[in-house]
């Protein structure tokens, strides 16, 4: 993040944290498996929602609902982690104070 931009950080599938401004592509694929390429020279790519198999299948936005998350959380002021969540019969992201 930029100079006084609080840090976001994104929970990955296995428990890793993400920061969000290290991520560059966001790849949600038919399984609903979402991916995502970090800014480095390997071109690490981190799974941070292992699709169908965590309960019924996220929508086919929800990578852009991830982005729209980011922006919002950036906005409040203080260090955020946001994670996927499945409830009643459906995927969203919430977001916390860290």
């Amino acid at each position: 993040m930029s100079g006084t931009a609080p840090e976001v950080w994104i929970s990955a599938a296995d428990g890793d944290l993400i920061r969000a401004d290290a991520i560059v592509i966001l790849r949600l694929d038919k399984t609903g498996r979402l991916t995502v390429q970090l800014r480095d020279e390997a071109k690490v790519s981190v799974t941070l929602l292992e699709g169908s198999s965590g309960g019924g299948h996220p929508p086919a936005d929800f990578h852009r609902r991830l982005i729209r998350m980011i922006s919002e959380v950036t906005d409040s002021g203080s260090a955020q982690l946001i994670s996927a969540r499945y409830a009643d019969g459906g995927w969203r992201w919430i977001s916390e104070p860290l």
